[in-house]
């Protein structure tokens, strides 16, 4: 015969099977938690290994840069120690560019030094020249001047100098080779050493000159003659067509060059 449970009894049973139930349901609810928390940590585990690999490639990434760089230094070294031989190269050609430019000074000095002696003797030998042609105009011209006029001319002059420097009132001075003189004609010489066409033109404003210094006698015709030791075909015909008579060393100390009957024109 079977009997009711006694009240006390009943209301802990009553309480067990209510912790019971708190307990089951608060361990599914702990398992929930547990279980998505171990869900959160696969998920981070699965990330954390996902940023290992990208940082382990990433490393290699840079171990491989490091490598280039490593090389770029070594190249750059290398470039540095080329640099370094080509700077020594540079100052060993910059010293023997210096004592280059020393020796160029010293013989820039010896070839001044060279050049005002060899000036110094050009300007002797000028003077020497200018004095064997003041020697040319008395020893060879001015002695044949007389025969020259009086052939080509066919009259003497009453006056015939040579080596004349005359003065102007305003302090010009102008020294004519020889000229002759005679009543109603005059001539005036201009000796060359070596006679070129440029001392033919300029015999044009020996003319002028000699009518300007000697006022007295420009109403005067005047015959150019130049003289020289030996003239070119060319400047002869040259002086021809301008109405010059030429003069050169011949068989009689100094004779007529022009053609046989030139006539030389009065000025």
């Amino acid at each position: 015969m079977s009997s009711a449970p006694l009240p006390a009894t009943q209301e802990r049973v009553d309480r067990l099977e209510a912790s019971i139930d708190r307990f089951v349901a608060n361990a599914d609810l702990q398992f929930s938690r547990l279980y998505e928390s171990q869900l959160r940590t696969q998920a981070q585990l699965r990330e954390l290994k996902d940023e290992m690999a990208a940082f382990k490639d990433e490393m290699a990434a840079f171990k491989d840069e490091m490598g280039a760089f490593k090389d770029e230094m070594g190249a750059f070294k290398d470039e540095m120690g080329a640099f370094k031989d080509e700077m020594g190269a540079f100052k060993d050609e910059m010293g023997q560019f210096k004592d280059e430019m020393g020796e160029f000074k010293d013989e820039m000095q010896c070839f001044k030094a060279e050049s005002a002696a060899e000036r110094r003797e050009m300007n002797r030998k000028w003077g020497d020249l200018a004095n064997k042609l003041g020697s040319m105009v008395e020893d060879l011209v001015y002695p044949s001047l007389p025969r020259v006029l009086r052939e080509t001319l066919g009259r003497e002059f009453d006056s015939i100098q040579a080596r004349v420097r005359l003065r102007l009132p305003d302090g010009r001075v102008r020294e004519f080779d020889a000229y002759a003189i005679a009543s109603d004609l005059a001539a005036v010489n201009s000796t060359k050493a070596t006679l070129r066409s440029a001392d033919v033109d300029h015999m044009i404003d020996e003319i002028a000159a000699f009518r300007e210094f000697l006022p007295e006698r420009a109403r005067l015709p005047v015959v150019g003659i130049l003289a020289t030791l030996a003239v070119n075909d060319s400047v002869l015909n040259y002086a021809e067509r301008l109405g010059f008579l030429v003069l050169a060393v011949g068989d009689q100390v100094m004779e007529v060059k022009n053609r046989s009957g030139f006539e030389p024109k009065r000025w």
